[in-house]
């Protein structure tokens, strides 16, 4: 009797244990999270050389990047990893991709482009790091930090709508703008308006109440329409409508189901339009008054022309950042390179760029193997938004979000778990 008393005490003070490390490393990832996502660079280079010129190549990583990176050692070391079937394969898969990663940045080293290695370290490497740790703490963990970044963008959403009716934004930005559009937590208007986006199809994942999900929804997409980014807004519109038409609404017949969609459907139409004509009045809609197709998208098209006044073996095996950069401001007249496909051309050369591109994808189809979809549909609206500047070509916290996203609002696992 002594003995197996013995034993449910060892079990318990084993159990406690337990849950006492799995809060612990919650806590830590869910704090490097934040880190990465809301500490601007322009925060960063009040203190260091992170954007601006200059400084050694740690400085030109975020705070984030190394937090990240630490509580992924810290979970390694101290605990062990018990993976489901489907989570092994996405292990294998993120060890391949962030292998492929590492191989290379060493190879931008030598052929002395070290700076553009770091937007694949601070973008890409952490992200799939983000993803280690979200294998490693299992599903209600995973849920939990997917709630506290959806948190972290929704808090956003409010923070930029408050800064567009006040015209004050409450983080520091440097860069000049003809009109003004706020940032929330974001580093750059067209980021908030992009993590807004995103999070709306997320949203409808969760296990929240349907009126809680309702009104978040809400909150980013009047987020996304403060934040001036155009496309970000239509997509989101677009997202909106996909979720009421697509993603299944279980408990209902299939008769009652259409019935139900298209009720909502007209009562969103309609709520819509009142909606826009609101957002106008209120000024959040005023860079779509006159078209579309302005310097901004005139830009976007223009950039393309750099390939005309570079030499093929810089389309062939990539150029400097910099000289690049030179080009398109003194030849072309353009302050920045928003275009994912020119910087990836052009830094890595016409071959590897390919190779990168489509090992990203390939990935990211990986991630969202058997997932809702909604979270297809969430995703291909991030990577729509990200292409339409250069989220996937700089260090930002994009991607990042997108996969914790991901790996947070997964199915639900049915396999035997194994410890590895």
């Amino acid at each position: 009797m002594s003995a197996s008393v013995r034993e449910a005490q060892l079990a318990s003070i084993g159990e406690r244990r337990h849950n006492a490390l799995s809060l612990m490393f919650f806590l830590c990832a869910a704090c490097a999270f934040l880190l990465r996502a809301t500490i601007s660079p322009q925060i960063l280079n009040m203190v260091m050389s992170y954007t601006s010129e200059g400084g050694s190549f740690p400085e030109k990583l975020h705070i984030g990047t190394y937090a990240v990176f630490l509580v992924l050692a810290m979970i390694c070391i101290t605990r062990p990893i018990r993976l489901a079937g489907d989570d092994i394969r996405l292990f294998r898969a993120t060890l391949s991709y962030a292998l492929f990663l590492s191989l290379l940045v060493p190879y931008l080293f030598i052929v002395g482009r070290a700076g553009s290695a770091g937007f694949i370290i601070d973008s890409y490497l952490v992200a799939c790091a983000a993803v280690m740790i979200m294998l490693c703490l299992g599903e209600e963990i995973s849920r939990a930090l997917g709630n506290v970044m959806l948190g972290m963008l929704i808090l956003s959403a409010m923070i930029g709508t408050v800064e567009a009716i006040t015209h004050f934004r409450f983080l520091p930005f440097s860069e000049g703008e003809l009109q003004f559009r706020p940032i929330g937590l974001a580093a750059h208007p067209l980021s908030l308006g992009a993590l807004c986006a995103t999070a709306i199809g997320f949203v409808s994942l969760t296990r929240w109440r349907i009126w809680v999900r309702a009104l978040c929804i809400f909150v980013l997409y009047i987020g996304a329409a403060a934040s001036g980014a155009r496309a970000s807004l239509l997509l989101a519109t677009a997202e909106i409508l996909l979720l009421l038409v697509f993603v299944p609404w279980p408990g209902l017949s299939p008769a009652h189901r259409r019935q139900a969609k298209l009720f909502v459907l007209t009562l969103a139409l309609l709520a819509g339009a009142v909606l826009i004509a609101v957002l106008f009045s209120a000024g959040f809609l005023n860079r779509f008054s006159n078209t579309l197709f302005d310097e901004n998208y005139y830009a976007r098209i223009k950039i393309y022309e750099v390939f005309h006044l570079v030499e093929w073996k810089d389309i062939l095996f990539g150029m400097n950042g910099n000289e690049l950069l030179k080009i398109v401001n003194e030849q072309l007249n353009l302050p920045f390179i928003e275009s994912t496909p020119v910087v990836l051309t052009l830094l890595f050369g016409l071959p590897i760029a390919l190779i990168f591109a489509a090992a990203f994808f390939r990935y990211l189809l990986q991630l969202l193997y058997r997932t809702p979809l909604a979270a297809y549909i969430a995703a291909t609206v991030s990577i729509l938004a990200a292409l339409s500047n250069n989220a996937l070509s700089s260090k930002g916290p994009d991607l990042m979000v997108l996969f914790i996203l991901i790996m947070a609002y997964r199915k639900p696992r049915r396999d035997r778990a194994v410890r590895i």
